[in-house]
């Protein structure tokens, strides 16, 4: 049920990806100033923890309060782990399933749970489907998902997966839960911290990461379902890869932008192509063939697996580094503006000549659709995976 062996390491099996060097540049001073606060912010003031595993419980509501119980609503918690304060969101609809599945939903890089839970549309999914909705914070808005990626938290050895391992215990003593049917989902690099939990854990019934791929090495990982949604022009995550520097860039597909090679001084981490890492997980979960669906630029290619389990692949052709179904306002894979939801757009509208998301953004439902527009959105489409798997 916990974490087995999580330190990551590199793994002999991948390729370079390209990150802009904005991101380790404002990593290095906005990462490191969330570190501090990390440290010393908290509702109520936190006696230093006597070992690494100790966890201190605090919980803030309206007008400061403790709570004894889970809230209805939107609720912020703070737990000591590893000697820093981490803190976490959750939301409770008003009625929930007995007992309710969780979705645990994991940032982007630079981005934060508050934006997250504003922007990608999961709490009022909630409200309709009655689970709940867990928002993690990343120490200096960065996760720790293996190889050295990305930013401060692996600089410093923060330990993630422990974090939402112990949020997940934190949660269970307010209200019980499904433990057949915790999910996670992320974007980018949180969609990669949903492949390290994948990894490290026994504790998901599925995961669905967009627009990611996986870092590290993932030793004999427990069987789980895994939805993987990714873009044909995503140059941040490339679906084929960047081996190194100089070499080629990936064929566009028909119809799809042209890949740009991002400008000198990115720095670039080793993970699976995502043709790779599909197949490795219907390796891992003993798939048979697979069945390829299109729809418009939308190919959804799915290997039904032993025990009921699913490896589903959906393509979006011409989809950039993007949550499908939001409109992207913010540098690389942080959280969409609030404001930015859109119901008929693949998000992040055009790319900009280093193929880095611009900064543009649509008010919710009101948008004309970027040239790669589509009617698919990728939380829903998540949800509905999830609802189908249990452990």
């Amino acid at each position: 049920m916990w974490p087995k062996g999580r330190t990551p390491s590199r793994s002999g099996v991948g390729v370079r990806f390209p990150l802009a060097a904005a991101v380790t540049a404002m990593l290095a001073v906005a990462l490191s100033a969330s570190l501090v606060a990390a440290c010393t912010v908290a509702p109520n003031p936190q006696p230093a923890p006597t070992t690494a595993t100790t966890t201190t419980r605090t919980k803030s509501g309206p007008g400061g309060l403790d709570l004894a119980a889970l809230p209805v609503g939107s609720s912020e918690h703070a737990l000591t782990v590893g000697g820093l304060i981490r803190m976490y969101r959750v939301y409770r609809p008003a009625q929930t399933l007995t007992p309710p599945p969780v979705v645990v939903m994991l940032h982007g890089g630079l981005g934060t749970a508050r934006a997250t839970e504003q922007a990608y549309g999961w709490d009022a999914l909630a409200d309709r489907e009655g689970f709940l909705v867990v928002y993690p914070d990343a120490v200096g808005l960065a996760w720790n998902v293996g190889n050295g990626c990305c930013g401060i938290a692996p600089a410093t050895g923060v330990d993630d997966v422990d974090f939402i391992a112990k949020v997940m215990a934190d949660i269970g003593k307010d209200l019980p839960y499904d433990k057949t049917r915790v999910y996670a989902t992320g974007m980018s690099t949180g969609g990669m911290m949903a492949y390290r939990l994948a990894c490290d854990t026994t504790l998901f019934a599925a995961v669905a990461p967009v627009a990611a791929t996986l870092v590290g090495d993932c030793t004999n990982p427990a069987p789980l379902s895994v939805m993987h949604v990714h873009g044909t022009a995503d140059t941040t995550v490339p679906y084929a890869g960047v081996s190194d520097p100089a070499a080629p860039l990936p064929t566009a597909a028909p119809g799809s932008p042209t890949p740009t090679r991002p400008p000198a001084g990115l720095a670039a981490f080793e993970g699976r192509t995502i043709p790779d890492l599909m197949t490795f997980w219907r390796n891992v979960d003993r798939c048979g063939g697979t069945i390829s669906h299109s729809d418009g630029p939308v190919t959804v290619e799915t290997a039904q697996c032993a025990v009921g389990r699913t490896v589903s692949l959906v393509l979006l052709e011409g989809g950039g580094h993007e949550w499908p179904g939001v409109r992207h306002t913010g540098p690389l894979d942080a959280s969409p503006a609030p404001t930015a939801l859109g119901k008929s757009t693949i998000s992040g509208g055009p790319e900009s000549a280093t193929g880095l998301p611009t900064t543009t953004g649509t008010p919710t439902g009101t948008g004309t659709p970027a040239a790669t527009g589509t009617a698919y959105s990728a939380t829903p489409a998540i949800w509905e995976f999830f609802a189908a798997h249990v452990k």
